[in-house]
């Protein structure tokens, strides 16, 4: 076999583990702060340990796993600290974001929005297979609304921030948010829609700053009872 060949077997191989590690810490078969040991990784998926490594440094990039000093990998630690300094910066860089996009999208980007809109609407939020955890389809359905919004900016380094960003506050979403009684996410989306399309710059940033504002308190709220509850 020959170098190339086993360049692209390995990065088959790694694409393959990173996939099901991701979508296995998404799920929370992972907890919080739970060590990610390459040796054992590698026995699990049956290849070898440098492909078990290029996987999880992909997750540290990610921000859904941590390198530690001397210590290997591990799973994000819960702390109230670090899911709203997640929250602070995406209230800080999504607003923003979102007037650029609304000041340089064009058409094609408006029916992007409204597509990806109707996507959401008409995804169920929970499915009896995910139980009280937010439906993959909607999860992703989710992530694709906002980040539609984004893209009028036509700034490919603010998107891969957002990327980034979005993917730790999914994480915190995943483990701590189930329903929560009393918000109303279907308006906020709506409206976040309405704005943008009506090209009200203002009122769109305002509303995603509120909606990302919502979010955050319930994640450190929830974060409190997992504490309580030895999560």
């Amino acid at each position: 076999m020959t170098q190339t060949a086993d360049t692209s077997t390995k990065q088959m191989l790694s694409e393959r583990v990173h996939a099901r590690l991701r979508e296995a810490i998404m799920r929370g078969e992972y907890v919080p702060s739970q060590a990610l040991k390459p040796q054992e990784l590698a026995q699990q998926h049956e290849v070898s340990l440098a492909v078990v490594r290029e996987a999880l440094v992909r997750l540290v990039g990610e921000g859904i796993a941590v390198r530690l000093p001397n210590r290997g990998f591990a799973v994000p630690d819960f702390s109230d600290r670090r899911w709203q300094e997640i929250a602070e910066a995406r209230r800080t860089i999504e607003p923003v974001v979102l007037r650029l996009a609304i000041e340089r999208g064009d058409v094609d980007w408006e029916a992007r929005v409204r597509a990806a809109h109707h996507r959401l609407v008409r995804t169920p939020v929970y499915v009896p297979e995910d139980g009280e955890y937010y439906s993959s389809a909607w999860s992703e359905a989710h992530r694709v609304f906002h980040r539609t919004l984004l893209e009028g900016c036509g700034n490919p380094v603010l998107l891969d921030t957002f990327d980034r960003l979005w993917t730790a506050s999914e994480l915190a979403r995943r483990w701590s948010a189930h329903r929560a009684p009393g918000r109303d996410g279907a308006a906020e989306h709506r409206r976040l829609e309405e704005a943008a399309l009506a090209r009200d710059a203002g009122t769109a940033a305002e509303v995603l700053a509120k909606h990302l504002t919502l979010t955050a308190a319930g994640l450190t709220s929830r974060s409190h009872d997992n504490q309580r509850e030895g999560f």
